[in-house]
């Protein structure tokens, strides 16, 4: 199979870096935020007494929860400028803390405007979340949107999502779409920021339907459309090593794909007891022009039915996502440090990338390195080094402290790093890099532990 998928090429001379959108993308979040408070502060005078004060508090952090649903939605509409240049797993990252912010400040706003309107009308808290809820235009609707919020909130708690099925976990916290909906009526209708200031009202419009207009068009249309044009289907099934399988995927015009290597793609196959899971795997080997190929390690349920998917099976992609290209390469000289399944981003890199490159595979044994015989094959024509760091006697582990990184690599911090692989394995890597002298500008890395 190696053999009759590789293409030799010969890799081009290093691009210049592209700078990531990341900081200007912030600071026009930050602005944003910076924008609803003056909102606030504008259509407020005076705060006068404990009722004031907390039903104020409670405005604020009401707008800012409105505006994060809006940001929280948009950062996971898949949008490439963020998915492509930034990294989707640098933008899951700020899905995942803006999911914590909206959910604080969603109970603070909660929490803050009831107590301030029961002090204001002398009532309790209890009769006075009644009121509200049943007697105040659009409150039943946003109640529900809150209730889903906080499940959502609940199950996406690292402890908790680590107890529950990622499909129950994925399809409920689609219902954030849902909540978002709920709870827009309630925020025109009783928000006095918004009474009588058309101004405000159409920029809230126009956030919330760009938001929409983003996510149906990256995460239906776009995929809708990719899926029609390139027909995908499963060609063949290889095994590598132990446990790892390798899927070669045929379809139409699949270079106007426009994937890099190092990239990935969701990959929904639909056949009995995989279509209802979209998983992220890498591209295992550069594109072709009418072949893909991503090589599983069997590490759970989907991923271990993947070596039993049939020729024929069709084949549900969205993307391609990451930023793990030759895009961020900043020198001549490329270390490519792979530990397990993070071999498969590397491997089309190893192959494609510019300059002078080295590669060190972290692996428990000789038998569990997958795609050995092609990264010798790749090394040996594009004059490459491979570097195996394998356990030695009694499973000892290999020494891949910043002392042996600098002795296998003499001039290590002139190298851009690409590092790939277990969440534990590339924290520990990142921090002996980090001590060798590697700027953090230079370690280019993928993880997608939330």
């Amino acid at each position: 199979m190696t053999t009759a998928y590789a293409q030799r090429r010969v890799a081009p001379a290093p691009p210049a870096p592209r700078r990531s959108p990341a900081g200007p993308v912030l600071a026009v979040l930050w602005g944003g935020a910076a924008a609803v408070i003056a909102l606030w502060w504008h259509d407020t005078g005076s705060v006068v007494g404990t009722a004031g004060w907390l039903t104020g508090a409670g405005r604020i952090a009401g707008l800012l929860c409105g505006y994060a649903c809006a940001v929280l939605v948009g950062l996971m509409a898949r949008v490439p400028l963020l998915e492509r240049r930034i990294g989707a797993d640098r933008v899951t990252r700020w899905h995942a803390r803006a999911g914590r912010y909206t959910v604080c400040l969603l109970v603070a706003h909660v929490v803050l405007i009831l107590l301030g309107y029961a002090a204001q009308d002398g009532s309790s808290f209890l009769a006075e979340a009644l009121t509200v809820v049943l007697d105040y235009p659009e409150m039943l609707k946003a109640t529900a949107g809150t209730v889903i919020l906080f499940a959502v909130g609940i199950v996406s708690a690292r402890a908790v999502r680590r107890r529950v099925a990622h499909e129950f976990w994925y399809y409920l916290h689609l219902l954030t779409y849902a909540a978002v909906f709920l709870a827009f009526g309630h925020q025109l209708a009783l928000g006095s920021d918004f009474t009588g200031n058309a101004t405000a009202q159409a920029a809230w419009y126009a956030l919330y339907l760009g938001v929409a207009a983003l996510v149906v068009w990256f995460r239906i249309l776009a995929p809708v459309r990719l899926n029609l044009r390139h027909r995908l289907r499963v060609d063949s099934v290889h095994r590598e090593a132990p446990g790892v399988y390798s899927v070669v995927i045929g379809g139409r015009r699949l270079d106007e794909m426009d994937v890099r290597p190092g990239q990935f793609l969701r990959w929904r196959f639909l056949t009995e007891g995989m279509r209802w899971t979209s998983s992220p795997y890498s591209l295992s080997a550069p594109p072709r022009p009418d072949l893909l190929r991503i090589t599983v390690k069997a590490l759970g349920d989907h991923s271990a039915a993947v070596s039993l998917l049939r020729p024929g099976t069709r084949v549900w992609a969205e993307g391609p996502y990451g930023a793990l290209t030759a895009d961020r390469q900043t020198s001549h000289k490329s270390l490519l440090i792979a530990g397990g399944a993070g071999i498969t981003p590397l491997r089309a890199l190893f192959e494609t990338l510019p300059g002078d490159v080295t590669l060190l595979y972290r692996a428990r044994s000789n038998e569990d390195l997958a795609l050995g015989g092609e990264l010798e094959a790749v090394a040996r024509w594009r004059g490459a080094k491979v570097l195996y760091a394998l356990n030695g006697p009694r499973g000892r582990r290999p020494d891949l402290s910043a002392p042996s990184l600098r002795a296998a690599v003499p001039d290590l911090d002139a190298h851009d790093v690409y590092l790939c692989g277990p969440h534990g394995f590339a924290r520990d890597v990142y921090e002996a890099l980090r001590t060798a002298g590697v700027p953090d500008s230079r370690i280019h890395h993928e993880s997608f532990e939330l």
